[in-house]
C-alpha cells in the first residue's frame, strides 16, 4: 500500500437562496432616483428609442400617471424592498446636510454657470494645447468642494492612461496645474493648506508685510497650524508683536476658496424645478408632484395591432416580427408601470415628511422641525430605507414658505434637560443668534456658547458645538475678530 495520503477531492451541490432584482425593479430603483428636470428627459428619450411608446395628447389625459395599468406585475413596496448594494446603493441612515437659512433655501438662481465651468472657462483663455486643455479639464473635474486637489499627480496620471488615452508625466501635469493656480479665486488648485494660503499671498502686491507672512507660512506652518507663537518667536526670532500682526493678517485669507466662492455658483445649475407642490390654506395642507411637463405615456395601439396581424401569420418573417414587435410593447409596458411606481412611491414618501413635519408646513418655523431621519420615513410607508434614500436625495418641494431640498427635514435629535428631544436645527438656530449678537471686539469661544446654550437648556459638549459651528461655517472666535 503506497504511503502517501492519497487527495480526495469531494464535489457536492448545496442550495442557497439569493435574493436577485428584476429588470423592472431595477428600473424602477433608477427612475425614483431621478429629479422632475431628469426624468422629464428620461421619458422623451425612451419615447424616441421605442416606437411602441406614445405620448398621450393633452385633452386626453386622465388623472392616473397613464392608461396602462394591467396585473401581473409586483406591488411597488414588493419592487422597491431589498438589497440595492448591488445597485451600488449604500444609503446613509441619516441625513446629515448642511443646515441653513429659511432665506438660503428659499434659492432660485437664474445663473447657469457652475463653478466649474466658470474655472473651465477660465481654462480655455489659456494659450494651451489640445493635450494639456484635457489635462487641465481634467484637474479642474477633480477638485474637491473646497477648491483643493487632493488627489496625488501620480494618480492623475494613471487616470488620464486609463481614461484618455494621454501618457503624461508628472511634470506635464504640473504645468498644467501651476496655470490654474493662477485662476480666480485665488488659492484654487493648491494640493494643501499651505500651498493654499502661499497662493493667496502671492497675488498680492509685494510689501515687507507680505514678505513677513510668506516667510512664517514656509518656515513654521506647523507652529502656525498648532498656534505655537512662541515657537514661532523663537525659530524666527520675533517679538510677539511682531508675530501677532503677521497672525492677524494670515487668518484673513481663505482656506477653502472653492466653499467661498460661492455656494450657488456651485449648485446653480439653472433654474431649481420643484419635484413637488406643497400648498398651505386654513390648516389644510395640500400636495401635488409637478410631473405636468413629462408626458404621459400609454402603448401604440398601432404596435398591438401590428402584433395580432403577425401573430396571426405562421411563416418565418412574420413570427420574427412578432417577436420583435412583442419585445418592444413589454418593454413599453414595463416602462409604463416603472414610472406609475415611481410616483406613487415619491408621493408616500413627501406625504409622510409633510405628516412627520407637519408644524412646519404650518407656519414655516424651523424652530418647529422635528429630528427625523430615513428610518422615521421608511417605518412610516412601510418601505425600504433604500427606497427612501433614492426617493429624496436631489428633490426639492415648493413650500409657502420657499423652496427647500427634501433633505432640509432630516436632523438628528438633541434632548434638552427637561428630557424633550428637538431637533439640531434648532441648536443652529441658537448658535447662529448667539454668534449674530455677540460684541465683535471679543466673540464667544466654543466654551462660552455651551455656557449660554445651557442657559437655554441645553448641556452640549464644547466638541459638539465646534462641530456645529463648523457646519454652519462660523469660524473660530479668534478668526472672528
Amino acid at each position: 500500500m503506497n504511503s502517501k495520503s492519497a487527495q480526495i477531492q469531494i464535489q457536492g451541490q448545496q442550495m442557497q437562496q439569493i435574493q436577485g432584482l428584476s429588470p423592472l425593479q431595477v428600473l424602477v430603483a433608477r427612475l425614483l432616483q431621478l429629479t422632475t428636470v431628469e426624468m422629464e428627459e428620461r421619458v422623451r428619450g425612451e419615447v424616441i428609442d421605442n416606437p411602441a411608446l406614445d405620448s398621450v395628447p393633452q385633452d386626453e389625459l386622465l388623472d392616473t400617471p397613464g392608461d396602462y395599468d394591467e396585473g401581473g406585475h409586483e406591488s411597488s413596496e414588493e419592487l422597491i424592498a431589498g438589497d440595492y448594494s448591488s445597485e451600488d446603493d449604500i444609503p446613509d441612515y441619516k441625513l446629515d446636510g448642511l443646515p441653513q437659512s429659511t432665506e438660503q433655501q428659499a434659492f432660485s438662481y437664474a445663473s447657469t454657470q457652475s463653478f466649474y465651468d466658470y474655472l473651465k472657462e477660465q481654462l480655455y483663455e489659456q494659450p494651451l494645447t489640445e493635450e494639456q486643455t484635457v489635462i487641465g479639464e481634467y484637474l479642474i473635474g477633480s477638485l474637491e468642494e473646497d477648491g483643493l486637489l487632493h488627489k496625488s499627480l501620480i494618480s492623475i496620471a494613471d487616470e488620464l492612461a486609463i481614461y484618455h488615452g494621454i501618457d503624461v508625466s508628472n511634470r506635464d501635469i504640473e504645468e498644467v496645474l501651476q496655470a490654474i493656480q493662477q485662476f480666480d479665486p485665488a488659492g484654487i488648485g493648491a494640493r494643501n493648506l499651505q500651498e493654499c494660503l502661499l497662493l493667496q499671498l502671492r497675488r498680492k502686491e509685494p510689501t515687507p508685510a507680505i514678505s513677513r507672512q510668506v516667510t512664517l507660512l514656509e518656515q513654521c506652518f506647523d507652529e502656525f497650524t498648532r498656534k505655537r507663537w512662541d515657537k514661532i518667536e523663537q525659530k524666527l526670532g520675533w517679538s510677539n508683536e511682531e508675530v501677532s500682526e503677521v497672525i492677524a493678517e494670515l487668518v484673513k485669507l481663505n482656506p477653502r476658496p472653492g466653499a467661498s466662492f460661492g455656494d450657488s455658483m456651485e449648485r446653480a445649475t439653472g433654474q431649481i424645478v420643484p419635484d413637488f407642490i406643497v400648498e398651505t390654506f386654513d390648516d389644510v395642507i395640500t400636495m401635488s408632484l409637478n410631473n405636468h411637463n413629462i408626458p404621459r405615456l400609454r402603448v401604440s395601439d398601432d404596435f398591438l395591432q401590428m402584433l395580432d396581424e403577425q401573430a396571426a401569420s405562421s411563416n418565418a418573417d412574420s413570427r420574427n416580427a412578432a417577436k420583435f414587435l412583442r419585445q418592444k410593447i413589454d418593454s413599453a409596458r414595463d416602462f409604463i408601470n416603472a414610472i406609475q411606481q415611481r410616483e406613487r412611491t415619491l408621493q408616500l414618501t413627501m406625504q409622510a415628511i409633510i405628516d412627520l413635519q407637519r408644524p412646519f408646513f404650518l407656519e414655516g418655523n424651523e424652530s418647529q422641525l422635528r429630528p427625523l431621519i430615513l428610518k422615521d420615513v421608511a417605518d412610516k410607508v412601510g418601505l425600504d430605507i433604500s427606497t427612501i434614500s433614492r426617493a429624496t436625495t436631489g428633490k426639492y418641494v415648493q413650500t409657502n414658505f420657499g423652496i427647500f431640498p427634501l433633505r432640509h427635514f432630516f436632523s438628528d435629535g438633541v434632548a434638552n434637560n427637561e428630557g424633550e428631544e428637538v431637533s439640531v436645527k434648532e441648536i443652529h438656530h441658537l448658535v447662529r443668534e448667539l454668534v449674530d449678537g455677540e460684541d465683535k471686539n471679543n466673540p464667544l469661544t466654543d466654551e462660552q456658547l455651551a455656557n449660554a446654550l445651557a442657559e437655554h437648556g441645553f448641556t452640549i459638549a464644547r466638541r459638539t458645538i465646534a462641530k456645529y459651528r463648523e457646519q454652519l461655517h462660523i469660524p473660530t472666535a479668534r478668526m472672528r475678530k
